[in-house]
């Protein structure tokens, strides 16, 4: 191991010293359920805005979005995130506000618990912390398996104990301090992926031969550069009206994230959600500009020979563009030894960032609702959050198992269970926060046809209509139905009941609506 190297693993030592000592703080004032789970909603408008973001920007943010961009052109990734991006905006405008309202006025500390409570169902309890499991574990694995990579590459061990250890330091701190650990590690994480990115940006446009060159060798590529033309198994395709539409719904996810609507849960009050969405809306939009353009500087990068000293073309792999870059910088003296250091705990961040949001609303909805609402096992506060530690302690080993193919693909995995939880608890979110008619029977039909049309529509429709107009994201189709039976189904039974109608008119008037 070189000196450049030993400097890069200190800086990242530091670092992951750091987020446990921030745990290790935060586990002194996990007083009871609610504290461990929404850091009894305390969160000020920063750390909420930030910490909601950081969440959500996982993995997919410093190594999905640039290996995008890079392999296959800027059309996917360009239309991604600026779905993404209005998603965000709209979630912090129509969401965030009134869910915090919600869930404070029926007592509610998770996503199920919400739900259950606004449409007074125990099955909705059981039928979406189960939905939070399944979806939530393929999740964690694209971040363990980013981890993987990252250290596997960097310092040449094996990427299954690289991947093992990343996941052990995640739990730890995770399991440790709860969610205002986790909120202020995102905060912190946030900041470090930022940092990254902007040295990567600067360093990637030098290493390319100035701006205008790194723009000349992509525009020589007609899909490079094309809003319209992808790159489809090794044939240039175009990027057609449905399929922009398709990839523009990858906004729509937003609004049935469990990992991110406990934020709005956790928030201190509802004046400073303003202040939350400008923080979010404007990192957001920038942060994933910047991760489209590497990609793009990262295709000059790599055609113009720079990357030859640090990966052979057959064992390249787009999505460790920044960790090829960060390698080429270690290199290059003390200061720049550091920056690379920051970098790759950058990469670090937004797998962690979003793993331990992951971890903790997959533990609450275990620990909370199946355990004790469904089996209805009475736990003492302390033995609520004994198990929920174990619980993320065993969700990340079955996510390990899945994460054990090094040759696994974090966008497509993020893809997945993206569409998942955007299918299954978008719709519902939406009509419980703004349809007084709704009710408990269109809420459990319309969850299980959003999460059951997921599957059909990925492993089913896309694959037997291939190329066709059918052979679209299965967020959209997915969305739509759930929505639709929802409604239809809310339509043709009995109202709900006056109780609820009332609490509903309740937190419309509070919020002057």
């Amino acid at each position: 191991m070189t000196g450049s190297t030993i400097g890069v693993l200190v800086v990242i030592i530091l670092y992951l010293i750091m987020m446990l000592a921030i745990g290790y703080y935060y586990s002194r004032n996990n007083k009871n359920s609610d504290d461990f789970y929404l850091g009894g909603r305390s969160l000020g408008s920063f750390v909420t805005a930030m910490s909601a973001e950081a969440s959500d920007m996982s993995s997919w943010l410093l190594m999905g979005l640039p290996g995008l961009a890079l392999a296959s052109g800027i059309a996917e990734p360009f239309w991604t995130a600026l779905g993404l991006g209005i998603g965000t905006y709209l979630n912090w405008l129509i969401v965030a506000k009134k869910l915090r309202r919600y869930s404070a006025e029926t007592k509610s500390i998770t996503l199920p618990d919400f739900f259950s409570n606004r449409f007074d169902s125990k099955a909705l309890v059981g039928l979406a912390a189960v939905i939070i499991v399944i979806f939530f574990i393929p999740y964690t694995a694209s971040g363990f398996s980013a981890c993987g990579k990252l250290f596997s590459s960097l310092f040449g061990v094996g990427y299954i104990p690289a991947m093992i250890f990343s996941a052990i330091f995640i739990v730890a701190y995770t399991s440790l301090g709860g969610f205002l650990a986790a909120s202020t590690t995102d905060l912190i994480q946030s900041i470090f992926m930022s940092i990254a990115l902007i040295i990567v940006l600067f360093f990637g446009v030098s290493l390319a031969g100035g701006l205008d060159t790194a723009m000349a060798n992509a525009k020589a590529e007609e899909w490079m550069l094309s809003l319209t033309n992808c790159l489809s198994g090794g044939e240039v395709k175009p990027y057609g009206f449905l399929t922009i539409v398709s990839t523009l719904a990858w906004g729509l996810g937003y609004f049935g994230m469990p990992h991110i609507l406990l934020r709005f849960m956790a928030s201190k009050n509802e004046e400073q959600i303003k202040t939350c969405k400008r923080i979010a809306t404007v990192w957001v939009f920038i942060s994933m500009a910047v991760a489209v353009f590497i990609g793009v500087i990262g295709y000059t990068v790599y055609t113009n020979g720079s990357l030859d000293g640090v990966v052979t073309a057959d064992s390249f792999d787009s999505e460790r563009i920044l960790i090829y870059l960060a390698s080429i910088i270690k290199d290059c003296g003390f200061i720049a030894m550091i920056f690379a250091g920051i970098i790759l705990s950058g990469i670090f961040a937004c797998t962690m960032s979003t793993a331990d949001s992951q971890l903790l609303a997959a533990s609450s909805s275990v620990s909370e609702n199946i355990m004790g609402d469904i089996f209805g096992i009475k736990l003492s506060e302390k033995q609520t959050i004994l198990a929920a530690r174990v619980t993320v302690i065993v969700i990340a080993l079955i996510a390990l198992v899945i994460a054990w193919n090094p040759d696994s693909n974090v966008f497509r995995i993020v893809s997945f269970a993206w569409a998942g939880f955007g299918a299954a608890f978008g719709p519902l979110m939406l009509v419980s926060l703004f349809w007084r008619r709704a009710n408990k029977y269109g809420a459990v039909t319309g969850l299980v046809a959003g999460g059951i049309m997921v599957f059909v529509w990925k492993f089913v429709i896309r694959v037997q209509f291939a190329g066709t107009i059918l052979d679209i994201y299965e967020l959209l189709p997915a969305f739509i139905i759930s929505l639709a039976v929802i409604v239809v189904v809310s339509l043709l039974t009995p109202e709900p009941d006056k109780k609820l109608t009332d609490t509903y008119d309740k937190v419309n008037k509070a919020l002057g609506k």
